[in-house]
């Protein structure tokens, strides 16, 4: 194949099949597309984006589809175009870069890159003529191939600084040390941030951001301060009845435009709904508040009716996403007008109205979007039903709409948070059929997405492409441990070793400590990253400190707990104040120095092993044991077995356990005291 063509059309990206008619002569991410460029003596632009991303869609149609654009793209550059849920690496290897140039990172992402790929200048969106203070894209291009032929001096020491920076960041100085009282400082200092009257964050645009709340919900936990307490139900309590939350169909759009959880982006990905139910689960045990109940419920119910796979193998899986826009506009499958509300609820439409922010000009660019932030508590059981009858109505007139795309692409890392959710849901709300989807989906990946021990990241149209990413393996040993802890069954256990094996074996810094992003057989990048910070999911370094600290406690292995304290002093700096960022490592600390260890002696009792999994703190570890004297030797609980020929509870925190408990809500209380 020339130079002169699309090559998108073999690919299975929903993303990239997205563009496989644009005019430009787009290349996938590969050696090919690098050597092409050497040959022609041309920069790169590359493109990164994803399937559910609006304004890679505006820049797509004001830029990629315009002939005269996509003319001068092919006269100067050699293309690239990369799904960033596909090549995470990747994405993650130039948003460093972006941001090291002073630029907030983001998608679209435009970045010029060398014929040896390392990046020298870039931006995010950029529009078709200069506006919104951001210059021209078609003048941006001439001026970067310009730059290119005639001051490549000055680009290669671009390239040159960018790259040292690059390697500092993939090798953090470390040295830091963790302590509990320092877990507490971080909360207190992170209350600050958190809005007093909406939740979230201060400001706009606001992200669920379900780790920084897990955190605070722990300290809570840990504390029983009511301020840590307010931040997280606070916070939740306007997610749940906000306009980011969609009312008719369940499930979370990914972030709110706006300071009031009024107005999203509609884009709903799969993570952020695991992640969120996960963490109102947590609360729910705690609270016991309706609302949560509900929206994990109506959450669940939404992922499992729209966005599973067909059935392979006898499995499914979950796909990645649904966009935001429709038939060309952003929300328009989303949003109503009262007229429409009128006609179809009739006598009904008064009282729905008033619950659902519905006035005759609209609540957003003359469009209503449902939200019932104005009352955030549900009503009797009367009133509920009631407007549940109306929702059902427009649920099924919306169903008739031209539907968003979706985004049929599979992620294992993903897939990992959706199994460790559905595990906890099902338990908390008493689901089985929740715990047997996890199961399903736990198949799906070990069978469609592993060769041997070593899992692929993406799997769509049939084909598992690309290789695992460390996400994949933490995510999915956490998931294969949810699923130990919900079962009992050692499988699970066996697969979530095997795949920390791998990630000790491919994706650890021997040199440095602390796992980097791709593994070490991963030929086709400039650098291999190390993600460290909590930013829309959890990064790998800080899910694989949670698994570490997991398996030690339930296995006794010392290797785990000193690879865990390797990682520690690889990621944590000395200046401690920048750990704040690394919320899922403080997690996971707190899990390996103060967990709740249940242990469950005698034959198999699932109602005490249900009291304790919906009781305990977050920083927990279940253990079934039929005699005490097969824990591990170090366990606090070994040779403590089951008392009058009853199945028995033990809750150990440290080296103290309690005495042994064997009615279940006895359990429960004790759990709830911790």
């Amino acid at each position: 194949m020339s130079e002169q063509a699309n090559r998108l059309g073999d690919e299975t990206s929903p993303y990239l099949l997205q563009h496989k008619d644009n005019p430009v002569h787009w290349w996938p991410w590969s050696e090919a597309a690098m050597a092409t460029a050497r040959e022609a003596d041309k920069p790169i632009l590359l493109s990164v984006g994803y399937a559910a991303c609006h304004w890679c869609h505006v820049m797509a149609h004001e830029s990629f589809e315009d002939p005269e654009t996509a003319a001068l793209m092919n006269e100067l550059f050699i293309n690239v175009k990369v799904d960033r849920e596909e090549r995470p690496d990747v994405d993650s290897l130039y948003q460093s870069a972006l941001q090291m140039m002073g630029e907030q990172g983001g998608w679209p992402l435009t970045m010029f890159v060398t014929p040896d790929g390392e990046p020298f200048w870039g931006g995010t969106y950029f529009p078709p003529t200069a506006r919104y203070g951001r210059p021209g894209f078609r003048e941006v291009l001439k001026s970067v191939s310009n730059a290119y032929a005639n001051q490549r001096d000055q680009i290669a020491n671009s390239a040159a600084s960018l790259r040292e920076g690059l390697g500092k960041l993939a090798t953090p100085k470390g040295g830091g040390s963790l302590a509990m009282s320092y877990l507490d400082e971080v909360a207190r200092a992170l209350l600050r941030a958190i809005d007093p009257i909406t939740g979230g964050t201060t400001g706009a645009p606001k992200f669920p951001q379900p780790s920084l709340f897990a955190f605070l919900w722990r300290a809570f936990r840990r504390t029983r301060s009511p301020l840590f307490r307010e931040a997280v139900t606070l916070s939740l309590d306007h997610m749940c009845q906000g306009g980011i939350y969609d009312h008719l169909g369940g499930g979370f759009a990914r972030y709110s435009t706006d300071e009031v959880w009024l107005a999203p982006h509609f884009e709903k990905m799969l993570y952020d709904n695991a992640l969120l139910v996960e963490l109102m689960c947590d609360v729910w045990s705690e609270t016991r508040s309706p609302l949560y109940a509900v929206r994990t419920r109506e959450t669940i119910e939404w992922a499992l009716r729209e966005l599973r796979t067909e059935e392979v193998a006898g499995a499914k899986a979950f796909v990645s996403a649904y966009d935001a826009d429709s038939e060309g506009e952003e929300g328009k499958f989303y949003v109503w007008s009262e007229d429409e509300i009128d006609a179809l609820l009739g006598d009904a439409s008064a009282t729905f109205k008033t619950a659902y922010d519905v006035s005759p000009f609209g609540n957003w660019e003359g469009r209503v979007i449902l939200n019932r932030s104005r009352n955030l508590v549900l009503g009797d059981a009367a009133a509920e039903a009631a407007l549940e009858n109306s929702r059902e109505i427009l649920l099924r007139v919306r169903a008739m709409r031209v539907w968003p795309s979706r985004d049929d692409k599979v992620l294992a890392d993903w897939n990992g948070l959706m199994i460790s959710a559905l595990c906890r849901a099902a338990v908390i709300f008493d689901a089985p059929a929740w715990r047997d989807a996890a199961r399903e989906t736990f198949r799906f990946v070990t069978s469609e997405m592993a060769d041997g021990e070593r899992l692929f990241h993406t799997w769509c149209a049939g084909r598992a492409r690309h290789p695992g990413v460390l996400e994949d393996y933490a995510n999915m040993a956490a998931a294969a441990l949810a699923l130990f802890e919900a079962t009992g069954e050692p499988d699970y256990l066996a697969r979530a070793r095997a795949w920390t094996g791998i990630a000790n074996d491919h994706f650890w810094d021997s040199a440095n400590g602390g796992y980097f992003m791709s593994a070490d057989d991963t030929g086709d990048i400039l650098m291999r990253t190390k993600p460290m910070h909590d930013n829309a999911t959890p990064p790998g370094n800080g899910t694989m400190g949670q698994v570490l600290a997991k398996l030690y406690h339930l296995t006794g292995d010392a290797d785990y707990r000193a690879r865990f304290d390797q990682l520690v002093g690889a990621m944590v700096p000395e200046d401690r104040e920048h750990a704040m960022h690394q919320m899922s490592l403080l997690m996971a600390f707190e899990t390996m120095e103060h967990a709740a260890q249940i242990v469950i002696a005698g034959d198999a009792d699932d109602a005490l092993a249900a009291a304790a999994l919906k009781a305990a703190p977050p920083a927990r570890v279940l253990l079934r044991t039929e005699d005490g004297a097969t824990l591990p030797a170090s366990h606090p609980a070994h040779g403590k077995g089951a008392v009058g020929g009853r199945p028995t509870a033990y809750i150990c925190v440290g080296a103290t356990c309690s005495l042994p408990i064997t009615d279940a809500d006895e359990l429960i209380r004790h759990l709830g005291a911790l």
